[in-house]
């Protein structure tokens, strides 16, 4: 017995919803819609009753009552291609066009005339960008020592924020390390690969902080043999909303142990026509971190006397034998 073709199918291309809501919450209950501007649920009127309830959160729902009245296409419904669709990578997000759209528009504005669009893996391809990945993990009856241990989540708002507490010997630390330095410069840019929320964000390293041990879950970028431009352009550029809104195509899940593995290799950023160029757009970021490596520094020469218990890497060597001020 033959089954019916509903009106929207097509045999060239696979129907596609990246809806975020189907009306159920964590919990297992409804999940209800809010408004965003005053933070209170969102009523309506129940057809059948006419009495007022809460109104669901379902996108699912909405989508698919646009398909069954005649397969009309939604910002979060479409149709794509059957040969661009892979069982390996059967995860609807990974097919919303509408981050990387929104990025071929921006660039056609004023402010990139002349940018190029290149995608991070012709980066590497072209040797413009190196991209490596953290040393290891360490067992957690290991972190007593000398070296800083770092994990994702202390990637946070565009810092390295390094636990005085939570370090390692030097000699796992050089063992992690494959020899007797980490292979890390300052201003390099690091971003959780997974087991974090913030894949994707990316933090700077500053100067004192390169003798650190940084879990295997982690990706460490920076400019290339070929680049014309330094870590700072890399920043600007990684982190424009319209670049940033692309990892999550990639990220296929919100759960603490997602990762990306190559995706994020198809994310595309601008690339400035020339060296000038890149210096000027990204000067609010080099002054910025120029400038906080210069007060990092100062304090870091007066906390050298070890009469306060604050950290800042560098400084705190001989702090905790240093004798009570008077």
């Amino acid at each position: 017995m033959s089954v019916p073709k509903p009106q929207w199918f097509r045999d060239d291309a696979v129907m596609v919803s990246t809806a975020p809501t189907c009306g159920i919450a964590k919990g297992g209950g409804l999940l209800y819609a809010f408004d965003l501007s005053t933070g209170q649920r969102i009523d309506c009127t129940d057809p059948e009753t006419g009495a007022m309830v809460p109104l669901i959160d379902d996108v699912l729902l909405s989508d698919m009552e646009e398909l069954r009245k005649g397969g009309k296409e939604t910002p979060t419904l479409r149709f794509v291609r059957r040969e661009d669709v892979s069982l390996r990578l059967a995860v609807p997000t990974y097919y919303d066009r509408r981050y990387h759209e929104a990025f071929v528009r921006a660039m056609e504005r004023l402010e990139f005339r002349g940018f190029r669009r290149v995608t991070i893996a012709s980066m590497i391809a072209d040797r413009q960008i190196t991209i490596r990945h953290g040393h290891g993990s360490a067992p957690k009856d290991l972190r007593v020592g000398d070296i800083p241990y770092i994990k994702v989540s202390d990637l946070r708002a565009g810092m390295v924020n390094i636990n005085p507490t939570n370090r390692v010997p030097k000699k796992w630390a050089e063992r992690m390390w494959g020899g007797t330095t980490s292979g890390l410069h300052a201003y390099d840019l690091l971003s959780p690969e997974r087991a974090s929320r913030n894949i994707g964000d990316f933090c700077v390293l500053m100067p004192g902080q390169e003798d650190l041990l940084v879990t295997k879950e982690v990706i460490v970028v920076r400019p290339g043999p070929e680049a014309f431009f330094d870590a700072f352009y890399l920043l600007w550029a990684l982190t424009l909303r319209v670049v940033r809104d692309q990892w999550r195509r990639v990220v296929f899940m919100q759960t603490n142990r997602e990762d990306v593995g190559d995706r994020y290799h198809e994310i595309e950023i601008p690339l400035a026509p020339d060296a000038v160029s890149a210096h000027a757009v990204s000067q609010s970021f080099r002054e910025y971190f120029l400038a906080l490596a210069t007060a990092r520094e100062g304090l870091s020469r007066y906390l050298a006397s070890g009469e306060h218990h604050f950290f800042v890497p560098g400084a705190e060597t001989g702090a905790d034998d240093a004798p009570a001020g008077p």
